[in-house]
């Protein structure tokens, strides 16, 4: 039976970072990381970023990642930093935001320890970034790119595809094949799902049968609203212009 590590994403809602273990009788275990996502948020949560890797980066063979967001793959870098020398496989369009989002999480932890030293705020002598440009221009040589639906096999325990997850361009749920003393075992992991009918984005792609779902659960505990997205806009907006406000768009 595969087993799972949860380093992150379990009671919080940010760092995910999935280990998959492939067993098999009489021989050694294999391993995959399903994302590798930073903390965010509180102080605490953020030192965690801080913590030893809790597994042998440099014989990790392979990262499968779902999206780009910094909550999913920001701590690549730091994995890469730690001794990883394997492969990142994501879709075409993850590795292009991830070109623009590493390098920029790489430029802010710069700009936070250079502020931090300047300003003697730190306790460490000198404050340290997490990772830095050089480090995730090392993480992005290491990408590698699959399309959606085509079935990759990671020697010799492993096999995926990328679903359409519907959350951002390239976003896909991994359906993740498992065989351990020849049985196979199916898992599913959603990431971050998107919404049915929305603009820009595609619908999600209907899950696959699995045998084990990890669900990313971060609005589980609510209940959206059934109104239109343009509905919900021109409110915003007409509430803000009958005050005299601005809105500002990301």
């Amino acid at each position: 039976m595969p087993t799972i590590a949860f380093h992150g994403a379990a009671g919080t809602v940010t760092g995910s970072r999935y280990l998959v273990t492939a067993h098999a009788a009489g021989g050694e275990d294999q391993r995959i990381l399903v994302d590798c996502g930073m903390y965010q948020g509180l102080k605490d949560l953020r030192e965690r970023n801080w913590a030893p890797t809790p597994f042998d980066a440099a014989a990790l063979p392979f990262v499968v990642l779902t999206h780009a967001h910094i909550d999913h793959s920001g701590m690549l870098p730091r994995l890469v930093k730690q001794g990883f020398k394997g492969r990142i496989i994501s879709t075409q369009a993850t590795y292009e935001l991830a070109q623009l989002l590493l390098m920029d999480a790489a430029h802010l932890q710069e700009e936070d320890a250079e502020f931090l030293n300047k300003k003697g705020l730190s306790r460490h002598k000198p404050a340290l970034p997490l990772f830095d440009s050089d480090d995730a221009k090392s993480t992005l040589q290491k990408f590698t790119v699959r399309p959606y639906g085509a079935w990759t096999d990671l020697p010799d325990r492993f096999a995926f595809r990328f679903l359409n997850a519907g959350h951002l361009l390239g976003s896909a749920m991994i359906d993740l094949k498992v065989t351990e003393d020849g049985k196979p075992t199916s898992i599913l992991f959603s990431g971050d799902l998107g919404r049915f009918g929305v603009p820009l984005n595609p619908d999600p792609d209907a899950p696959p049968e699995a045998d084990h779902l990890v669900l990313e659960s971060t609005y589980g505990d609510r209940a959206h609203p059934a109104s239109s997205l343009y509905d919900q806009l021109e409110a915003v907006v007409k509430e803000t212009i009958a005050r005299h406000g601005i809105v500002v768009v990301p």
